[in-house]
């Protein structure tokens, strides 16, 4: 097989990519321009991707494609329809990224929650020298224990977020976004109940018909004042216009967003706006990838890869 991974470039430039090369001839690229797709994926028989667009006009190029395995979970820049026209296998990972984004989830809390980026400046600005205090306490900060934490999405990384908000002594709540009903070891509530009784809110669900736009100014409008909500599912699931109208007016203490609508922003966006006021926090879409994350994802891709050549279907969408 010829293995052809366009956009390698995307899981960092620190991991081993040699194990593909045992299940065929594998070339890849740190980054496709569009243009320099085509010739790429030409003679492929598998591609590996992670964000490269694989519309109908971007597959007519690549004849020979029998299997397209994403580096991801989400798989919205595949035309699935087309590839069940062509028959061309697709298949996804899940699970790989669940301790890296729950880590993550907290490390975010953390920074809010304790005005990290204040006191940080507060001694690299030799303030503390200056004051001649053996404490600075001037920007209060709650404990998470006692608190209400209401988990947006319980899947897997909602449930490993619950139980570190549990050792912190939080009280967990949960809404579901599919309406399925399973048995959680956490109270569900409906979506209004979960904000207006939440200290923190953590949204890790999937972008769908169902999540986007999920966040508005309506729901905004139902948080405590003092609220801190975090979003690491997908960016459009929060309205950011709403949320930067919240934060200006203190409708919600805090946000920390490492998912957004456009990514990365545009250089005049008014949520980079909002960075020095120690309210949000962005970091780069990247809670997923922790090392040992990446590393099980590229392990996982090759599996995907192994199970194909062997006639069986692993962690197929189609």
């Amino acid at each position: 097989m010829k293995i052809v991974f366009p956009d390698a470039g995307s899981l960092g430039s620190d991991l081993d990519l040699s194990i593909f090369r045992k299940a065929g001839d594998f070339f890849h690229w740190e980054n496709t321009a569009k243009e320099e797709l085509p010739s790429r994926i030409r003679e492929a028989n598998v591609i590996i991707t992670n964000r490269v667009n694989l519309g109908e006009a971007e597959l007519k190029n690549a004849p020979d494609l029998a299997l397209i395995t994403l580096t991801a979970t989400g798989y919205n820049n595949v035309d699935i329809e087309y590839c069940r026209k062509r028959k061309i296998a697709v298949a996804n990972v899940a699970g790989y990224s669940t301790e890296s984004v729950a880590q993550h989830t907290l490390a975010m809390l953390l920074y809010l929650l304790e005005h990290t980026r204040y006191y940080d400046d507060y001694i690299r600005e030799q303030r503390y020298l200056a004051d001649q205090r053996f404490a600075d306490v001037s920007k209060p900060w709650n404990e998470i224990a006692g608190k209400n934490w209401g988990i947006i999405g319980m899947g897997s990384i909602g449930r490993k977020v619950a139980s570190i908000a549990e050792a912190f002594g939080a009280r967990v709540c949960y809404a579901s976004t599919s309406g399925i009903k399973r048995d959680e070891a956490y109270e569900a509530v409906t979506l209004e109940e979960l904000l207006r009784r939440s200290n923190i809110v953590s949204i890790h669900a999937p972008l769908n018909e169902n999540t986007e736009n999920l966040i508005n100014r309506s729901r905004l409008s139902l948080m405590k004042k003092s609220a801190i909500l975090l979003n690491l599912g997908r960016g459009a699931i929060v309205n950011e216009e709403d949320l930067i109208e919240a934060l200006k007016s203190d409708k919600i203490g805090a946000a920390g967003l490492d998912v957004l609508r456009e990514e990365p922003p545009q250089k005049d966006s008014d949520l980079l706006g909002l960075i020095d006021t120690g309210k949000l926090l962005v970091t780069p879409h990247n809670a997923w990838g922790s090392l040992e994350s990446r590393r099980r994802l590229v392990r996982e891709v090759f599996e995907n890869i192994r199970a194909f050549a062997g006639n069986e279907k692993r962690n197929r969408i189609v």
